[in-house]
C-alpha cells in the first residue's frame, strides 16, 4: 500500500443525511487523510471489519484529543463495526518523539498505573458487551515476551532506515540541537508491531489515529505489506483548530483533560460554553451525535442571537454529559447559574462549588473572618477599602447573592457556604470567591484583618 495520503475533500456544510459511516465522519470534519479512500469504503461497505486506535499513558489521563479518537471508535461501532481499544503498556514505557525534546522515561510501575487508570477512562464511552463488544488490549501483553533479537529478527528486517528517517517528528528532532535517542526512534518499530500483530491476531484491517501520528501510522501498514503481502486501512483525523488556526483543547494555557480530578465538570463545561461563534458548528459536528438540520438551526441562532450562546450551550451540555454523564452536567449548569444569582447557592455540592470558585478566582482568607470590604479587596474586585464601601453604598456589592448593605459586616458562621465559602459578586459579572481558613493551597492566600 502506498504512503501518500488522499486528502478528503471536506464539506461540513453539506446538508443530506450521511449514508454510510465512512460519509458521515467525512461530514462531521473526522477524515483528514487516508492511505486509499475509495478501498476504504468498499471495505467498511462490505463489512463488518476491525478497527483499532492506541492510546499511550504519557498522563493518568486523556485529553481532549483522544476524545476525537474515541469518538470515531463509537461512530464505527455503532455502525456494526469491531472496535479495538489498545491501551500502550509497552509504547508507554518509549514515548512517541515530540518534535522539540526528548521524553522523560516514566517507571514501569507508573506507567502500567496509568494504563489501568486509562482502560477504566475509556470504557464508559464504547460498548464492551452485547453482541458486538469492544476488545480492550495492552501492547505489553505481545511486547513484553519477546526478546530483543526476535524484535530485531522478526520487526526489525522489515524496516528501512532511510524511510524512518524521512519521518516528520525524526527529521525534526535530527535537525535540532537535542538530537534523538535510538530509543525513541524505534517507536515506530513498536507501532509497526501493534498493527501487525492486531491484523494477524484479530483480523484488525484499519487503524485511525490523529493526522499529526501520519508517520507512526504509516509505520503499521508497511510492516504489514512487507511482512504479509496483505494490504490495510488506515484513517487519521485532522488537527481541531479554531477560525485563527490554534489547536482547541487548552484552558488557560492547561490541557483540557477527561479526568474530573484533572479538569473539573464545572471547568470542563466551561471551556465549551466559551468556544468562538466561528467554531462552534464544527465542534458540534465533530463531538456530538446532532444531525445536520439541528446544527444547521444552531448556527443559524448563533447568527442572529451570538449573545444567547445557543449553539454553545448544546455543545457543552452533550460532551460534557458524555464524559462525565448527566449528573455532572446538571451540576454545572446550576452552579454556573447560581454563581450569577440565577440559582441557590446552597444547593451546589461542595466539590463543584469548589471547582466553579477556582474558575472564578478563588482566594485563600486565613485568621479572623474580615469586613465585606476587606473581603471585597482580598477577592480583588475592588482596589482599596474605600472604593469597597462606595460600591456597597451604591448597592453593587452581593454576598452568596444577597446584597450587602453595610461595608463593615462581617459574615458570620450560618452565612458560609459548606462552612468555609463566601461568593462575592461586584455588579452583575464581576465574580470571586472567598476560602475562610485553612484551605487546600490551591487557593491565593491572603492574609486580611478587618
Amino acid at each position: 500500500m502506498p504512503e501518500t495520503a488522499a486528502v478528503t475533500d471536506l464539506d461540513p456544510t453539506a446538508s443530506a443525511a450521511p449514508p454510510s459511516v465512512l460519509d458521515e465522519l467525512r461530514w462531521r470534519g473526522l477524515v483528514a487523510l487516508t492511505t486509499d479512500e475509495h478501498a476504504l469504503a468498499q471495505a467498511l461497505a462490505a463489512g463488518p471489519i476491525t478497527a483499532y486506535c492506541g492510546f499511550d499513558p504519557t498522563a493518568p489521563s486523556l485529553h481532549f484529543g483522544n476524545l476525537v479518537q474515541l469518538i470515531v471508535l463509537r461512530h464505527l461501532q455503532r455502525a456494526g463495526h469491531r472496535v479495538i481499544c489498545l491501551v500502550g503498556g509497552s509504547t508507554g514505557l518509549i514515548g512517541d518523539p515530540r518534535p522539540t525534546a526528548e521524553r522523560v522515561l516514566k517507571t514501569k510501575e507508573q506507567t502500567a498505573e496509568w494504563v489501568d487508570r486509562i482502560q477504566q477512562q475509556v470504557r464508559p464511552f464504547l460498548e464492551f458487551a452485547g453482541s458486538n463488544p469492544a476488545i480492550m488490549v495492552n501492547n505489553l501483553d505481545w511486547t513484553a515476551p519477546m526478546s530483543a533479537l526476535d524484535f530485531l529478527r522478526e520487526i526489525g528486517k522489515h524496516f528501512r532506515v532511510n524511510t524512518m528517517l524521512r519521518k516528520d517528528a525524526v527529521a525534526a528532532r535530527l535537525a535540532s540541537d537535542e538530537g534523538i535517542s535510538y530509543t525513541e526512534f524505534s517507536y515506530q518499530l513498536l507501532q509497526g508491531m501493534d498493527y501487525l500483530h492486531l491484523f494477524r491476531e484479530y483480523g484488525c484491517t484499519l487503524q485511525t489515529g490523529g493526522q499529526d501520528q501520519w508517520g507512526n501510522l504509516t509505520a503499521g501498514t508497511d510492516l504489514i505489506r512487507r511482512a504479509t503481502g496483505e494490504s490495510v486501512h488506515l484513517l487519521a483525523t485532522p488537527l481541531i483548530t479554531d477560525s485563527h488556526g490554534q489547536k482547541f483543547g487548552k484552558s488557560e494555557g492547561n490541557a483540557v483533560w477527561l479526568s474530573p480530578e484533572m479538569t473539573s465538570p464545572y471547568a470542563f463545561y466551561q471551556y465549551w460554553l466559551g468556544v468562538e461563534d466561528a467554531s462552534v458548528g464544527q465542534l458540534l459536528r465533530v463531538f456530538t451525535d446532532r444531525g445536520p438540520d439541528e446544527i444547521a438551526d444552531l448556527e443559524r441562532q448563533t447568527a442572529q442571537r451570538p449573545q444567547a450562546r445557543a449553539a454553545q450551550r448544546v455543545l457543552a451540555g452533550d460532551v460534557t454529559t458524555l464524559v462525565h454523564g448527566a449528573a455532572a452536567t446538571d451540576a454545572a449548569i446550576a452552579a454556573s447559574a447560581a454563581l450569577f444569582g440565577r440559582g441557590d447557592l446552597a444547593s451546589v455540592d461542595e466539590p463543584t462549588l469548589r471547582a466553579a470558585l477556582t474558575e472564578a478566582g478563588l482566594h485563600q482568607v486565613s485568621g479572623e473572618v474580615p469586613t465585606v470590604a476587606a473581603l471585597l479587596v482580598a477577592a480583588g474586585l475592588v482596589k482599596s477599602l474605600s472604593e469597597a464601601r462606595r460600591v456597597v453604598a451604591e448597592g453593587g456589592a452581593s454576598v452568596n447573592n444577597a446584597r450587602v448593605g453595610e461595608a463593615d459586616h462581617v459574615p458570620v458562621a450560618d452565612e458560609l457556604l459548606h462552612g468555609r465559602y463566601l461568593v462575592l459578586r461586584r455588579g452583575k459579572r464581576s465574580v470571586a470567591g472567598i476560602e475562610l481558613g485553612a484551605g487546600s493551597g490551591s487557593a491565593a492566600e491572603t492574609d486580611i484583618q478587618a
